[in-house]
């Protein structure tokens, strides 16, 4: 007779300290009684595909020899080619980055892209390497995960203090290596290279598009509403623009320089510029310093937390004021701070929901690179609008008829479609 084997956490992980996994396997123990049938597969989801671990040695500019250590985690492929972010940053991990690659499988689900999840980073302060010292260690983290990657396999984009440019010589060198130009290789290329106009706005405003929708649920007008954000980048910033733009009040903004506060609302396009010219929303005259920790108390209709994970913890969970939380960075909640929102009436909607907006877009530059056809920015923006519409209606649905958050929701969707193609796929061999 056989026995089911006791589910075991990966060996190279310390049980003691699971870090952001830790938080993705919770998720999934909170799902899994939704499942079904479909239950005896959910180890499938606590167990990456693959795992790559490579070392990244580059010249650095004064002759000396740097070592950097690099990874690319593939999770789940059942659905297509792996597809989530590159990050550079110092306090990259393993259990980081595979949790990253987990709720990329979840959010490509959530929002019915053809595609499974993975991530990437290096483990380095960017801010301490030159132009010349970038591009040496970006080629070479390529060359040893090309292995893995490629236009059907695994597709890179940029993340945290990556971009276009770090996309280009990621294309580069993997096309170099295969000995033809290969455009769908990676998404969120310059535009020179076969990337996708509206790519660079695609979350930020995928998170304004599931902001609005959130806010007719719970009848909040927009205009006159007020918001404070957290992150001030690509994500944080272009959600409060367009906020901005609808009428809404940006009371507040932080970011690793500082926060500013101003009830009667912060003029978001002198931010914008402020923030170009000095790399964060610290020093800005427009509003007032405010301590970080004051930030999450403020009292608002809208909360976007738009910069790194685990932010809203059991520390200021309870002090959060807001009535909507709209999650633009991967992971800013730890599951024990979101059962306290829940509890407190706060009104969450998930970051695989929230910030599906980017990969979506970069789904759209994948197929025009595909079909060397490319689209109008115009095109982009309302196919974007209507599939994070689409996506953020059936998660509600399910909400509805589960009595369950929308985050909880939102991982039946994606977890059904995923364990359903693990499913029907079969195992090999």
């Amino acid at each position: 007779m056989s026995q089911t084997p006791t589910h075991a956490l990966p060996s190279y992980l310390n049980p003691e300290d699971l870090g952001p996994w830790g938080n993705y396997l919770q998720q999934v123990d909170r799902v899994t009684p939704y499942l079904g049938s479909l239950s005896r597969w959910v180890e499938t989801l606590k167990r990456p595909k693959r795992s790559l671990i490579v070392d990244v040695p580059i010249e650095l500019d004064n002759g000396t020899i740097a070592h950097f250590e690099g990874y690319r985690v593939q999770h789940n492929v059942s659905r297509g080619p792996g597809k989530g972010g590159v990050r550079f940053h110092q306090d990259v991990t393993l259990s980081e980055v595979m949790a990253l690659a987990a709720w990329m499988s979840v959010k490509n689900a959530a929002v019915n892209l053809p595609y499974g999840g993975a991530k990437g980073g290096i483990r380095v302060d960017p801010r301490k390497l030159s132009a010349s010292e970038l591009e040496r260690m970006t080629r070479r983290y390529t060359s040893e995960i090309g292995v893995i990657i490629g236009p059907s396999k695994d597709i890179p984009a940029p993340d945290v203090n990556t971009n276009a440019q770090t996309m280009a010589w990621m294309m580069d060198t993997y096309s170099m290596n295969e000995g033809a130009t290969a455009t769908g290789v990676v998404t969120g290329k310059p535009i020179a290279l076969g990337g996708s106009l509206g790519r660079v706005e695609a979350t930020g405003r995928g998170v304004f598009v599931v902001a609005c929708e959130a806010a007719r649920d719970r009848n909040i007008d927009v205009a006159g509403a007020r918001v404070v954000v957290q992150g001030f980048g690509n994500v944080g910033g272009t959600a409060a623009r367009l906020f901005h733009e609808a009428g809404a009040k940006v009371i507040a903004a932080q970011d690793h320089t500082g926060t500013v506060h101003n009830p009667a609302g912060l003029d978001v396009h002198k931010l914008l510029s402020h923030v170009s010219q000095t790399g964060g929303v610290g020093g800005f005259s427009g509003g007032q310093a405010l301590d970080k920790n004051e930030f999450w108390t403020l009292e608002t209709e809208f909360l976007i937390p738009a910069a790194l994970e685990s932010q809203i913890t059991v520390d200021n969970a309870a002090k959060v004021r807001a009535k909507i939380v709209v999650e633009g960075a991967n992971g800013p909640t730890t599951p024990e701070a979101d059962d306290i929102l829940a509890e407190n009436g706060v009104y969450v909607v998930p970051d695989v929901l929230a910030n599906a907006g980017g990969v979506t877009v970069s789904y759209f530059e994948w197929v025009q690179d595909f079909s060397s056809f490319f689209w109008s920015e115009e095109e982009i923006n309302q196919r974007l609008e209507r599939l994070m519409r689409e996506a953020y209606a059936s998660v509600a649905q399910v909400s509805r008829e589960h009595k369950v958050t929308l985050r909880t929701a939102a991982f039946i969707v994606a977890c059904t479609r995923i364990l359903q193609a693990r499913q029907v796929r079969g195992l090999y061999p």
